[in-house]
């Protein structure tokens, strides 16, 4: 990494957007490929990326695997077909009767409509397993309000310890993390907090810093803040010339000046310096979950330590991760229907610069951010494939519902008509997605 951010910010930008859409890709054309091999429809090139071939390899059941030199996209071409659309056939009048079966226009339409919707839902896999291993990973908190890790802050004297357990906060009992919350919120915007713990057999009274103190716990992708080379850890001591001692008051502050530069002190490892940084408008989510536009600088608030974690159980690990991804999948259509009824701007719907910026700057902010982003971007892939629009997957499920509702497949003209429909929409919406990056700031 390290060698990219040196070579400059566009190399490490178009380096990790290559490096995650072709996970994507790959993982989705394998689902079309090792779907096909199942059901009896036979792959004769599986190639990750198009034009001018780099690499070749035939395995031993007669299918190419390629690598070719535009690393934007791949398809898996199978027997019969008149190209790596899989939707119009080719000639096949030389093949006998069990050569025809495979083939994708010669399969039965179970098998053909499994192998169109395993390219989405390997998508929707991907998603699962990465998001499910970040769980693993992270861990869930415990129970109880536990110490797990102190971060820096400007509060000097005793506090705070790894492995404390927090019984109360100025005097509001704390049993459980949803008391620690609800006790949290009730807190005035002092930078001093009253703290009993139990820390080994005693249980004691100690001051420390506010529980959410103006402490940057995530820089968010795509924002001033990373632009301006804001770090997780940092403490924001002053914003617009007013004293911030906890994060809530930062957005109230953001929000006041409406679009205009906001200097902002920040304390990092014991230094000050100042920056200012201009607020964007973002979407983001208000209190009822309904998505509305406001001015954001892109930083995220946490609590002052770190909570200690606890392993997740496997029921818990496909609950929590099938949760998340049901989220994900409202949020993308809340967004949608949003942006086409103009609830929210038509500048967030970002196209290839928009996506190569964003896993460039997820990628600057570590590995478990680049995955996380990863997902996300994988599970928006299945979805839109499964769009009912021709060259989508989701136009090559409704030919076969067509299909299996009439007995017979679309005539060559009516698909050769639609397909190019389809073509056009596409297009279309990669030259606006494409122009949104341009003019959109």
């Amino acid at each position: 990494m390290e060698i990219f951010a040196a070579l400059g910010g566009t190399v490490w930008t178009v380096f990790f957007f290559i490096v995650a859409l072709s996970i994507i890709i790959f993982v989705h054309e394998y689902g079309h490929y090792i779907v096909g091999r199942w059901t009896g429809i036979h792959a004769e090139v599986f190639s990750l990326g198009f034009g001018p071939v780099i690499w070749s390899r035939m395995d031993r059941r007669g299918t190419r695997w390629q690598l070719a030199a535009v690393p934007f996209g791949g398809f898996v071409k199978f027997l019969g077909d008149a190209d790596a659309a899989s939707v119009r056939p080719g000639d096949t009048s030389g093949l006998s009767a069990a050569e025809r079966r495979h083939t994708m226009a010669g399969a039965p339409l179970w098998a053909r409509s499994a192998t169109v919707a395993a390219g989405p839902v390997f998508n929707f896999v991907l998603t699962f397993f990465v998001l499910a291993g970040l769980l693993l990973y992270s861990g869930m908190p415990q129970e109880q309000p536990t110490v797990g890790k102190l971060m820096a802050t400007p509060f000097a004297g005793p506090t705070l310890q790894a492995g404390d357990v927090i019984v109360a906060v100025d005097g509001t009992p704390t049993p459980d993390l949803a008391a620690f919350r609800d006790a949290t919120r009730a807190l005035p915007p002092e930078p001093v907090v009253d703290y009993a713990i139990q820390r080994g057999s005693d249980q004691i009274s100690v001051k420390g810093p506010h529980p959410y103190p103006a402490l940057v716990s995530m820089v968010l992708i795509r924002s001033a803040a990373m632009d301006a080379g804001i770090k997780e850890g940092d403490v924001i001591l002053k914003a617009a010339g007013q004293d911030v001692t906890v994060f809530a008051q930062l957005p109230e502050i953001v929000a006041a000046s409406k679009g205009a530069p906001v200097p902002l002190t920040i304390w990092r490892d014991g230094k000050t310096f100042e920056v200012t940084l201009t607020p964007r408008i973002r979407v983001t989510e208000d209190a009822d979950g309904a998505l509305i536009e406001k001015y954001q600088i892109g930083l995220g608030s946490g609590l002052v330590f770190e909570p200690a974690t606890r392993n997740v159980g496997p029921l818990e690990l496909v609950t929590l991760t099938g949760t998340e991804m049901w989220r994900q999948v409202s949020a993308t259509f809340t967004g949608i229907s949003h942006l086409i009824t103009g609830q929210i701007s038509t500048c967030n719907l970002s196209g290839p610069i928009g996506m190569a910026e964003t896993m460039g700057d997820a990628a600057r902010n570590g590995l478990e951010s680049f995955l996380g982003m990863l997902a996300v971007l994988s599970l928006g892939v299945g979805i839109l494939n499964l769009f009912p629009i021709p060259v989508l997957d989701g136009g090559h499920l409704v030919f076969h519902a067509y299909e299996a509702v009439v007995r017979r497949p679309p005539s060559d003209r009516a698909l050769r008509v639609m397909m190019s429909l389809g073509l056009a929409v596409i297009l279309s919406l990669m030259v606006f997605a494409l122009t949104n990056d341009i003019v959109c700031v």
